[in-house]
């Protein structure tokens, strides 16, 4: 694992990516300038060189970012070469309007359809290249675990490794009489070509020890510590006094503060600009199909507590919730309509948010801005669940990309695990990745009900 600004980024992932980067620009750049030799065109001045080395740095980019945004370097598209074409036709598609406005930009006027082909080309090998590696044999191996004691990952770590869903397998159980310093002696563990050790939350582990699990190349993990590290969440129960005082939300720069709320700004406006079209035909949509206002109004909880009015598209009949009593949303609820329905599988209720973006009640990323009532009951039945709201809520968030939608306590538990984590280790490039992962969790309708 390579910590990048407090979020940690499995290396092998991170060096798939740098593969991909590297071959695109070879190739892009490779590909281009042959191209153009072969049509009599000789890139002979300065400028022409740099044309075409911006044109690959830029297709490189792109590629990075559609790449993400497709799912390309999750884990189980690593794993899986069926997912991971999947990823890679989706990442292309989205790449080709980026390699259209940089042709359009940076090359002269004449050729810019055989640019683009030949700039297309070049992405597309780069891809097949890289994954034609991964499939003779240079795979990233899931990296295997061991724990210490037998006691089972606790949920959701555990049920997100079974499942498939993180880069880990749980290879050997160690029994807590067998000590751990025997088992590295015997090279039991270098055997079973081990990772990293989990022990159970709480129990001591001496200095030396950790040395020599150092010494033989093995990471050595708490419970808690490995769910933060490895899965990039909190184990609440076992956050240590004052925890939240060292959070990195709780030290803002004035600079940092003000860059989110420009860019909070710039991306709400983008947003509302670019979807008016849409959201004038939803809007006609809901119109017509059910009788009842366009937009629905609800009181959530924001940044301190303070309570807000949310705005969405009407997804649900009138009346959804009589005597306003608050009911979580579930599969096949009978209360959303036809329009509703594909509203919330894509997404598309959900932008009118930008309004409360706009007027500072909400963040672009952020945990999920709950309602009161269940707020009122949620902060009795979990831990620390008040420390969610030392942010502001967003319309998307760490929790909204790793875990579908919650729709019990049990649910609102295991987000809040994620939530907190966002909050411990708040960064730009984390948002960067959240925003990234939307595009994902959006093209696939992911945990949308």
């Amino acid at each position: 694992m390579i910590k990048i600004f407090s979020h940690n980024v499995r290396s092998e992932v991170l060096k798939l990516c740098v593969l991909d980067a590297s071959l695109m620009g070879l190739l892009v750049f490779a590909l281009s300038a042959a191209s153009r030799m072969e049509s009599g065109i000789t890139p002979g001045t300065m400028s022409d060189w740099v044309a075409l080395a911006a044109l690959a740095l830029g297709m490189t980019l792109g590629a990075s970012l559609t790449g993400g945004a497709a799912g390309l370097y999750q884990g189980r598209a690593v794993a899986s070469m069926a997912r991971a074409l999947r990823a890679a036709s989706i990442s292309l598609l989205l790449l080709v309007p980026i390699a259209f406005l940089l042709v359009q930009l940076l090359l002269p006027a004449g050729r810019h359809g055989p640019a683009l082909g030949v700039a297309m080309l070049g992405a597309i090998a780069a891809l097949a290249l890289s994954r034609l590696y991964l499939g003779l044999g240079s795979r990233p191996p899931l990296s295997r675990l061991a724990l210490l004691g037998g006691v089972p990952m606790a949920a959701p770590a555990g049920a997100a490794i079974q499942q498939g869903q993180q880069p880990f397998e749980v290879a050997l159980v160690l029994p807590l009489g067998e000590r751990l310093a025997d088992a590295l002696r015997r090279g039991r563990l270098r055997a079973w070509r081990i990772w990293a050790v989990i022990t159970p939350s709480g129990m001591a582990v001496p200095d030396t020890l950790r040395g020599q699990c150092n010494a033989a190349g093995l990471k050595l993990y708490s419970q808690s510590e490995f769910s933060e590290v490895g899965l990039a969440q909190v184990s609440i129960e076992d956050l240590p006094p004052g925890w939240l005082t060292s959070a990195r939300a709780m030290h803002t720069s004035r600079i940092e503060a003000a860059l989110r709320r420009g860019f909070d700004i710039a991306l709400a406006l983008g947003l509302l600009i670019f979807t008016l079209p849409l959201l004038l035909l939803t809007a006609l949509a809901i119109r017509l199909e059910s009788p009842g206002s366009i937009f629905y109004q609800q009181e959530r909880v924001g940044l301190g507590h303070r309570p807000f009015m949310l705005l969405k598209f009407r997804s649900m009949v009138v009346d959804a919730e009589p005597g306003g009593v608050p009911r979580w949303a579930s599969l096949g609820d009978s209360r959303v309509t036809r329009i509703g329905r594909f509203l919330r599988l894509s997404r598309i209720d959900e932008i009118p948010q930008a309004l409360n973006v706009l007027r500072g009640e909400m963040s672009i990323v952020g945990p999920r801005p709950e309602r009161p009532g269940f707020v009122a009951t949620l902060r009795l039945s979990i831990p620390h669940y008040d420390a969610r709201a030392v942010v502001k809520p967003g319309i998307t968030g760490w929790a909204q990309v790793n875990y579908p939608y919650g729709a019990s306590v049990e649910d609102a538990r295991i987000k809040l695990a994620y939530d907190l984590y966002y909050v411990r280790r708040r960064s730009l490039f984390l948002d960067l990745l959240i925003l990234l992962a939307t595009v994902r969790v959006v093209l696939f309708q992911e945990g949308a009900r």
